[in-house]
């Protein structure tokens, strides 16, 4: 039925399709940014960057008028009524909610706001680049400080609030709370710590087979082999090297993932180019209707987390996946690893150990390595720990909350490109969320489809990659996290199916008491 307004003869159809054409502009826009910012983190020489600052933050000024454009805010206005008639779930109705969302937040920032800290995060990136090989902190303090800034600036665009960082958690975990998340982190570390400490007083395990040397070419062919496996779809993606490594998008046709090699260390590449590929899969499982609208992405940070730690983790570490791999990989690294047995590899893979990195750390450790992040950036933008006293602080919590101390700062509170790409807090939280729901979600594809472990130690990804595409991917941006966790799993999040995979994996691994 067509509906007509009386204050226009534009009809409602006419209106949602100058909505959606609207909305692409703004999609193309940001997706012309990420080409810039791809480029920049993969091949880009280092002379240009002063011009890609310039460059994004134009296409990130561009986007942001066009996203507060009043007449985008009359279009929503115009649609409401008949959006609302719907069903909750319909696209349509999804589409107004969510671009409604963002419209009201980003009217909020100002858009020379917006192409100030563009420029700036440019500047930082080039920066880290160069400062973290050199473990030169004191380069970095003056852009970790104006990061600070730049984070307490935007928050302030959305006062009042509970709390500083309430604002940036929301914007990328909806219906998250600074209160919420310290919540969450105090009962998973109430289970961790012990599973950690039974670990770790244990002689740890040998991973010795992992160390190589194993050549470039050789984990690069394995790693697209292991990725393509699992469903990631190279005509509408590639893998390349970069510094810390990242997914993104540029269309549903165009979704690509990056990698770092060590050649004295198995796992780097292989285990990275998983974990992005998790993210990837997202992106390229997202139904083509939602395509170019703020429905065409990951319904959150955790929720796009989970996958990535679940094809990482969940599978990637399972000793189902390499049941089906490990015979190749023998021989393709004949020397490194035909006398290790399957037993010692697996064991090797996931070896528990306090450890300096973030992203090296363990299955058993990796959250709370999070959770100190989140600490730290949480002091700095409340004012209670100032940048110069950061590394210092770093090393007193690592200490006091995993037990290891880093000897410089490079393995410190310059480990990774987080916080040096013009940007501090609400963010990390996304992380253990995505493990907490990897878990989850897993629980919930296994309960459905049962032979689900025996199917991924045969080779055979897709039943998996099915069931998640159909329940979480072509969903995209659809439903708030919390709804959508709730329709796939019949619950709300939990930590349970969590502490109970990494009792059954690790316990069985070592031996722990059952609890």
């Amino acid at each position: 039925m067509t509906i007509t307004t009386p204050s226009t003869s534009r009809t409602t159809e006419d209106k949602l399709a100058d909505l959606r054409t609207r909305l692409l502009e703004i999609s193309d826009l940001g997706y012309a940014g990420a080409v810039l910012g791809w480029d920049q983190a993969t091949y880009m020489p280092t002379g240009g960057a002063p011009a890609r600052g310039r460059q994004k933050a134009m296409l990130s000024r561009l986007a942001h008028e066009r996203a507060t454009d009043p007449e985008l805010g009359r279009l929503l206005d115009d649609v409401q009524p008949f959006a609302q008639s719907l069903p909750p779930d319909d696209d349509t109705a999804c589409l107004v909610r969510v671009a409604r969302r963002n419209f009201e937040r980003a009217i909020k920032v100002p858009a020379e706001f917006v192409a100030r800290r563009s420029t700036f995060s440019s500047v930082a990136y080039n920066a880290w680049t160069r400062a973290r090989p050199a473990d030169d902190f004191a380069a970095m303090r003056p852009h970790l400080e104006r990061a600070v800034d730049f984070s307490r600036e935007y928050a302030q665009f959305f006062a009042p609030f509970e709390h500083i960082t309430d604002p940036l958690i929301d914007g990328a975990d909806e219906g998250m709370t600074t209160v919420s998340v310290r919540a969450l982190f105090d009962d998973l570390r109430g289970e961790l710590v012990p599973i950690a400490k039974a670990i770790c007083d244990q002689p740890m395990a040998d991973d010795t087979c992992l160390r190589g040397p194993f050549p470039e070419a050789l984990q690069l062919e394995f790693s697209m082999r292991a990725i393509t496996s699992i469903g990631y779809d190279l005509a509408r993606g590639r893998l390349d090297k970069t510094h810390h490594p990242f997914c993104t998008k540029f269309s549903d046709g165009d979704v690509r993932i990056t990698t770092r090699v060590r050649e004295d260390d198995f796992g780097e590449a292989l285990f990275s180019s998983l974990h992005e590929a998790g993210h990837a899969l997202y992106e390229q499982g997202v139904a083509g209707d939602l395509v170019g609208t703020p429905l065409g992405h990951g319904a959150s940070a955790g929720v796009h987390e989970s996958q990535s730690r679940l094809w990482e983790n969940i599978v990637g570490r399972s000793r189902g996946f390499w049941e089906h791999f490990y015979p190749s990989v023998q021989r393709a690294f004949p020397a490194q690893l035909d006398a290790v047995p399957l037993d010692t590899f697996y064991r090797a893979i996931n070896k528990v150990q306090r450890s300096l990195i973030r992203t090296d750390a363990d299955e058993v450790t990796y959250n709370l390595h999070v959770m100190l992040r989140f600490g730290l950036e949480t002091e700095l933008l409340e004012g209670r720990l100032a940048v110069k006293d950061l590394p210092d602080a770093w090393r007193a919590r690592m200490l006091s909350d995993i037990g290891v101390a880093p000897a410089d700062d490079k393995d410190g509170c310059l480990q990774d490109v987080h916080w040096y790409g013009g940007w501090i807090g609400g963010g990390f939280q996304g992380y253990t969320i995505g493990n907490i729901l990897a878990a989850q979600f897993h629980a919930a594809a296994v309960a459905a489809s049962p032979a689900i472990p025996q199917q991924i130690a045969r080779g055979e990804f897709a039943p998996l990659h099915d069931w998640l595409r159909t329940h979480i991917y072509r969903h995209g941006a659809k439903f708030k996290p919390a709804e959508l966790v709730e329709r796939v799993t019949g619950s709300a999040m939990r930590i349970g199916p969590y502490v109970t995979y990494l009792r059954a994996k690790y316990g069985g691994l070592y031996r722990l008491p059952t609890a």
